[in-house]
């Protein structure tokens, strides 16, 4: 194996698209789709989908393999079978698997391909029916909630591994009591939220389902205050956010590339292999590439990978000097982008972040206090 190689490479793969067959009202992808001059691509083909495998694994020492949608299950279990037993022949040892999936009426010809090739599955779920319902709905308008809680019962009869994923809209933001102890009380102990945005061309804040910064940053600081109180009584649950902050107090790198303070080389795959930097950015103007003529060298150099990469480093003069900024890191580059200006400016969330780091900094730090010192005593170097 050359030594030039990169370490570790993860791709985002959306084999069918922006195709789904669930209407959630606030989803990203579908604005993307009707802010760009394509809005299919179509479903990915077995040579193009093998041309992933054998550039990536030309270019890095190991590779994730992360499908996402629209809903990428829609191209079908036959496609992600031959995917799997391909990479994992050609890579012996080098690749694991990831999906995101709304699990909305998912057949059982799944569990074998996510048991056999361990794949780790994102589960879309935004708390209990009522919640879940009001803007995750079905082609036909209905409530997705019964299938996709009946799909996570299937994960864990079994043995899939997933973590539930939460879109946090204004009702979430607002029921998050409700919506934790529906999560703890069916013991789905691996959560990631993450915070809904508005379309691309509508003001902040200004939708039914938007969150504000204030609506937020009051939902950090209650989400927290349960997963503090369940850490401190013995009941871990991982909340993905605040888990990394642990970890950047301790000294370690965040999982997230929002906290990195500036955006990670990415490669976005659509599915005529067309790349992009990133998935809030598979828009026109943002290509860098397409993995049917360029290796992922010659992508990772593209002069839009470059500059996509430099201009979210430029942080807002008022970050710098804030004491927070060391854990917030200026927040994701798509929460800075006026679409109708193109100027980058300080994250529409920045309130939020202040209002959390305020009220539950003292609690994080001794959470990382307690993990230093339990792993010095296991003997590993802080």
């Amino acid at each position: 194996m050359s030594s030039g190689l990169r370490k570790h490479l993860v791709i985002l793969i959306k084999p069918a698209s922006g195709r789904c067959n669930m209407r959630c009202t606030y989803c990203f992808y579908a604005d993307e789709t009707r802010n760009r001059s394509f809005r299919d691509c179509g479903v990915m083909s077995l040579d193009t989908a093998h041309l992933i495998v054998d550039k990536a694994l030309d270019y890095a020492e190991s590779i994730t393999f992360s499908f996402q949608g629209g809903e990428p299950t829609l191209q079908g279990p036959s496609f992600f079978q031959d995917f799997s037993e391909y990479a994992d022949a050609k890579a012996h040892g080098r690749v694991s698997f990831a999906i995101q999936t709304n699990g909305y009426d998912l057949p059982r010809d799944w569990l074998g391909i996510f048991r056999r090739y361990d794949y780790l599955v994102g589960l879309s779920l935004d708390g209990s029916k009522s919640i879940h319902d009001r803007y995750r709905t079905a082609a036909d308008g209905r409530g997705s909630f019964r299938k996709v809680f009946s799909t996570a019962q299937l994960f864990r009869s079994n043995g899939i591994r997933f973590n539930i994923l939460t879109t946090v809209n204004k009702d979430v933001a607002e029921n998050i009591e409700e919506i934790y102890h529906f999560f703890r009380r069916n013991d789905f102990r691996y959560q990631q939220y993450i915070p809904c945005i508005d379309p691309m061309h509508a003001g902040r804040g200004s939708l039914p389902y938007s969150l504000t910064p204030e609506s937020y940053g009051d939902f950090l600081i209650r989400l927290f205050n349960l997963y503090y109180s369940d850490w401190l009584n013995g009941h871990y649950i991982s909340i993905r956010y605040f888990d990394d902050l642990v970890r950047m107090l301790c000294g370690e790198p965040p999982e997230e590339c929002s906290l990195l303070g500036s955006c990670p080389m990415n490669f976005v795959i659509e599915a005529d292999g067309s790349a992009y930097p990133c998935d809030f950015y598979v828009l026109d103007g943002y290509g860098i590439g397409n993995v049917c003529s360029d290796s992922f060298a010659d992508m990772a150099e593209d002069p839009v990978h470059a500059s996509f990469i430099s201009r979210s480093s430029n942080t807002d003069p008022g970050c710098l000097g804030c004491s927070f900024y060391p854990l917030c890191r200026g927040g994701c580059r798509r929460d800075r982008e006026d679409f109708i200006s193109g100027e980058l400016h300080r994250s529409y969330l920045c309130r939020s972040y202040r209002m959390f780091f305020e009220a539950c900094l003292e609690k994080l730090g001794y959470m990382a206090d307690k993990e230093r010192a339990a792993m010095e005593r296991m003997g590993y170097r802080i």
